[in-house]
């Protein structure tokens, strides 16, 4: 598992270069972009990156895909962007609803509404409680979280926990994963953490993960939390971090050092370094590189 000392220097790093309540706008618009492209894919939405990116970040139509496809791809980015005036108040039941509405309005007949029949999650041995517990399980689960929170549980451990308990309750027909995964990152954005994206490749590990929670223990959802988490500060530090920050392939970075690539790369994939794949290829920057280095050695 991610060494959460390099974490918290990363993030430390990242925080004099930008505050998290106010990020400059082009990166905001990015990580917007990024996680709505993630967090539809996933659930089966069609839209490519690209699409994405000309959608919300070029502000430019798209043609010849799904309406609906298009609806939550712009409705997600604006609900995405709109977590930073939430970060200060509490999750309530009625934000829950809202942040349901706010994505799938004109999508979903039932947005913003609890789900009002029983459902099974595809795939998962796990049954989600009867239509008629929602509610107070709903009720249930913000009063603990907010309990925990208040006792100051570790951010990474309550949030693992937190998202893996709303989607056992599977509140809403449809669209749970999608509110779930912002609400995991209105958690982060509230103790100053950058957000997370599940992007298609982290698919298989995420829903894994997820699954392995219903019968043993938190652990794996808990270690992906922590690689992804990483990977969000080097691609944030990569746009307004110093010289250091920038990202290079680890063929590059061991040239001028005492790790070999091979080595840097196992690493990166047992997510023990902080790195981010790029076209098949590792990456990372010389700050998180040197952090390794002082705080794990060659472990």
């Amino acid at each position: 598992m991610m060494n959460e000392i390099i974490l918290q220097r990363l993030r430390d790093a990242l925080l004099t270069r930008t505050s998290l309540d106010n990020p400059p706008d082009e990166v905001w618009k990015r990580s917007s972009a990024l996680n709505t492209w993630g967090t539809n894919a996933i659930e089966g939405n069609t839209l490519t990156w690209k699409d994405v990116q000309k959608l919300l970040l070029e502000e430019q139509s798209i043609g010849n895909r799904p309406l609906r496809d298009v609806l939550e791809t712009l409705q997600h980015g604006s609900t995405f962007r709109g977590l930073l005036q939430r970060k200060d108040q509490p999750i309530t039941m009625k934000a829950v609803l809202e942040l349901h509405e706010s994505v799938f309005k004109g999508v979903k007949a039932d947005a913003g509404r609890w789900r009002r029949v029983n459902v099974r999650i595809a795939g998962s041995a796990h049954t989600p409680p009867r239509m008629e517990k929602v509610v107070p399980e709903m009720e249930a689960l913000l009063r603990e979280y907010d309990s925990r929170d208040m006792e100051g549980e570790d951010v990474f451990s309550l949030g693992a926990w937190f998202h893996h308990e709303f989607e056992s309750v599977h509140p809403f027909s449809d669209g749970n994963g999608r509110v779930g995964r912002l609400l995991l990152n209105l958690h982060f954005l509230k103790h100053n953490w950058p957000p997370v994206h599940v992007l298609p490749p982290d698919r298989e590990v995420y829903v894994s993960a997820m699954e392995i929670g219903h019968s043993t223990d938190l652990v794996d959802l808990l270690s992906l939390l922590k690689v992804l988490i990483g990977r969000s500060i080097l691609d944030l530090l990569d746009q307004v971090g110093a010289a250091d920050d920038e990202l290079k392939p680890l063929k590059k970075l061991a040239s001028k050092g005492s790790y070999s690539a091979h080595y840097l790369s196992l690493r990166a994939g047992q997510g023990k370094l902080p790195a981010i794949k790029v076209a098949g290829d590792w990456r990372t920057s010389a700050r998180s590189l040197r952090l390794y280095s002082e705080i794990t050695g060659r472990n």
